[in-house]
């Protein structure tokens, strides 16, 4: 495993894509703080930009260099989560302009998975996190399920076959300063 994260840190320092295994499904991954890099995710997913992309961090303390103020129940939703979840934050910071949506929030989950929290430790910044598919179709199940043109438009496949989960996106909670709660994805 220690090879493998070598090797993604070396593409991502370099503003490359890399394919990597995450707690959810396969993701396609760069440097959350490079521009250029997020940029080329958008490309090859055939998104707009205006549709924001999910960010993995380490641990909490990475989450608090990411957003400015992280409201005390945000802690309280990750530590209970029975399964992977995805929080939107109000006022990012430190990463790329690209990544924040346009009402200045940032989708963050703090990564559950070994490899991840692994790599992102050692890499020392937060890691873009979106489904290895063109945007439209359907998020593939299983690494035999992620498109030719995905595979070959990133720089680095990690060769880890992750272990069996259950393959499907995060939930994703939006968390607004003033309070209020909405539950985006289940």
């Amino acid at each position: 495993m220690t090879e493998e994260i070598n090797k993604c840190i070396e593409v991502l320092q370099n503003g490359g894509l890399i394919l990597y295994p995450t707690d959810t499904v396969w993701g396609i991954g760069c440097d959350a703080t490079n521009e250029a890099a997020v940029k080329k995710v958008y490309e090859l997913k055939q998104r707009e930009d205006s549709k924001a992309l999910i960010c993995l961090v380490a641990n909490d303390a990475m989450l608090e260099r990411t957003i400015e103020d992280v409201p005390e129940v945000a802690y309280d939703i990750i530590d209970l989560s029975t399964k992977p979840t995805t929080i939107i934050y109000d006022n990012p910071k430190g990463v790329a302009k690209n990544l924040i949506a346009a009402d200045n929030t940032l989708a963050v989950r703090v990564a559950s998975d070994k490899f991840c929290r692994y790599l992102i430790n050692k890499f020392k910044k937060p890691i873009v996190s979106t489904s290895s598919n063109i945007s439209g179709r359907p998020t593939p199940k299983s690494f035999n399920e992620i498109d030719s043109v995905i595979l070959k438009g990133v720089d680095y496949v990690v060769n880890l076959q992750p272990e069996q989960k259950s393959a499907v996106p995060s939930v994703i909670i939006k968390l607004s300063n003033d309070g209020t709660v909405k539950i985006i994805r289940q």
